[in-house]
């Protein structure tokens, strides 16, 4: 039932994908509406297969790597469609389909059975801490892909590329605001997790911190999150350079949160936070 589901959410996104991409390129309006619409029917599929694989397991999963990816690839398009109620901004739309897509199927190919909650990740802490973690990644994953939409329009605007795709971008201002604000959004949910992480860490096993590999990693995205935001509010940093700082940064949190498990196993095995 929960791999059906999840064959479902992949297709639908993939279908999503090149519906958005239809629409940004030959400016067909039905593709606009598919596009949205098979987006919607894989989040809620997607979503029906978190829940079936919660419901056997018989806590949240989110623990595996593959019930991790899935799960962020499913906050990652709850943010986008929140956004998009209020933005309609379907250019990002074009970035979220397949990144969405990317990260489901990579959580499809590492499929495994159902396991018990390894004994160190049974504490009420679990819940909090990967809500907040999951959640503040999910929304810099948006001010990523607003700002790889972002580097396309200027580059557009460049070269003078006027009509076609860059008449269906949303103005550089707007993307920038976006950008900031899912910054705001974003940054406080990235330190809540790390608190909440440090917390749990103290209760587990004595300490805080204890400078492991992804704790280092941790500490960097948030640094470079927090100077990104100080630079933007006492600098003014608008446009390529916050951009640029923005995709940076994700793809340090995209390195701790795909490859965390191979390259640096801590005593965070077993969890994917």
């Amino acid at each position: 039932m929960e791999l059906s589901l999840l064959k479902v959410a992949l297709v639908a996104y993939l279908l999503a994908s090149g519906a958005y991409g239809l629409y940004l390129l030959a400016a067909r309006p039905f593709a606009r509406v598919l596009a949205t619409s098979t987006l919607v029917v894989a989040f809620v599929a997607h979503g029906l297969s978190i829940a079936a694989r919660s419901w056997a397991a018989g806590y949240v999963a989110v623990t595996t790597e593959q019930e991790a990816l899935s799960y962020f690839a499913w906050l990652v398009v709850a943010v986008y469609l929140s956004a998009q109620m209020r933005y309609r901004l379907p250019a990002v739309g074009m970035v979220v389909a397949p990144l969405a897509f990317g990260a489901t199927l990579a959580a499809f190919a590492l499929a495994t059975d159902v396991r018990d909650l390894p004994p160190n990740l049974r504490s009420a802490w679990l819940p909090v801490h990967v809500t907040l973690a999951f959640l503040g990644n999910a929304v810099l994953a948006l001010a990523f892909c607003v700002s790889l939409v972002y580097l396309l329009h200027e580059r557009q605007l460049k070269e003078k590329r006027i009509g076609g795709l860059a008449m269906r971008l949303p103005s550089l201002e707007r993307l920038d605001r976006l950008n900031y604000q899912a910054l705001l959004y974003g940054f406080p949910l990235l330190t809540l997790g790390i608190i909440t992480g440090a917390l749990w860490g103290k209760m587990s096993w004595g300490r805080f911190w204890s400078w492991e590999e992804r704790e280092v990693f941790s500490l960097v995205t948030w640094l470079l999150y927090a100077g990104l935001l100080q630079a933007r509010l006492v600098i003014g940093w608008r446009g390529r350079r916050a951009a640029t700082v923005t995709i940076v940064g994700f793809a340090v949190v995209l390195i701790s949160f795909m490859f965390g498990h191979m390259l640096f196993p801590s005593k965070h095995h077993g969890s994917f936070d």
